[in-house]
């Protein structure tokens, strides 16, 4: 451990976090039955920001006013980036399951790892290379679950333009967006976060990314209005729950034991995810789909043997 044990051991309260972020999917399915995935991911993050608000201005004033117009700038494009992966990973549980959608938005630190040496000028591993290519097998056999059946012996498929154009494959590519865009905004905010504390840091990026999905719904969809009171008591959830309670739980048991043992657990949600599903939604994944699930979970724990430290900030889920 890395410092004297707290009240709580870190080893009890990871599997809590874990349960914690595999909810969103879970809250976001009951939601989207009355409102659109672009509001949801609005009330999430709006929320979210208004929640942090009293702490951040209790604590953490002076070092907000440090910032300059240039790291304001990565703020704010860093927070664009995590307003398309909510937006796009959200609306991806409208077409397919929470599996499918939950594991491939969940190759985000696959991507930073490839697309580090691009934008951080870091070298990029074998084992980056390695994982990289288990996880599109893994991808690749995850679409056809969504689209294929096996029966008699034999695996049957649609044509390849029905395929292309079903709506599990179109949930399957939104969710792959998502984890593009999570990269995106991990790569672009990590100067930023070499500043901030935690606190400051998601309250800025998390407010850059409010105030895009609000213009955003604002402008293609209009006021959100006449939900019936159970919806804002998901988004009330949605918020407290994954978007604060998990991840910040994460974090803290950053200060008691390695990146590495962290890290591995976030492995945890997709599987929690998938669990919940079965009971709360009734989705039951083939064996086919846990196969490339299993895929990808490897193929995402050999290339962030080298990663650590992007992979422990991840807050995309």
């Amino acid at each position: 451990m890395k410092e004297t044990s707290p009240a709580i051991s870190p080893i009890i309260a990871i599997p809590f976090g874990i349960l914690a972020v595999s909810t969103s999917s879970i809250f976001i399915r009951y939601a989207q039955i009355y409102a659109s995935s672009l509001s949801i991911a609005a009330f999430r993050l709006t929320l979210a920001v208004l929640f942090l608000l009293p702490l951040v201005l209790l604590r953490h004033r002076e070092e907000l006013c440090t910032l300059t117009k240039k790291e304001l700038g990565l703020a704010l494009l860093s927070g664009g980036f995590l307003a398309i992966h909510f937006a796009t990973w959200i609306t991806s549980l409208e077409y397919t399951t929470v599996a499918s959608s939950v594991v491939l938005v969940s190759t985000a630190p696959l991507w930073v790892a490839l697309l580090s040496p691009f934008f951080l000028k870091e070298e990029v591993s074998s084992f980056v290379f390695i994982g990289m290519g288990l996880a599109l097998i893994g991808g690749t056999v995850v679409g056809i679950s969504d689209s294929c059946t096996w029966a008699g012996g034999s695996l049957l498929c649609p044509s390849f333009a029905e395929f292309m154009g079903g709506k599990a494959f179109l949930g399957d590519m939104l969710s792959l967006m998502g984890a593009l865009a999570g990269a995106s905004y991990l790569i672009i905010g990590r100067r930023l976060r070499a500043k901030l504390s935690l606190i400051p840091y998601i309250f800025v990026v998390y407010g850059m990314a409010a105030v895009g999905l609000v213009f955003a719904l604002l402008g293609l969809e209009g006021i959100p209005s006449g939900y019936p009171p159970k919806v804002y008591l998901w988004f009330v959830l949605l918020a407290l729950i994954p978007q604060l309670l998990g991840h910040s739980t994460f974090n803290w048991a950053l200060r008691y034991l390695s990146a590495a043992y962290v890290s591995i657990t976030l492995l945890g949600e997709p599987i929690g995810s998938t669990i919940l599903a079965y009971f709360f939604l009734k989705e039951s994944p083939t064996y086919i789909k846990l196969l490339g699930a299993i895929l990808i979970l490897v193929g995402i724990y050999i290339a962030s043997l080298k990663r650590r430290e992007l992979v422990k900030e991840c807050e995309c889920g």
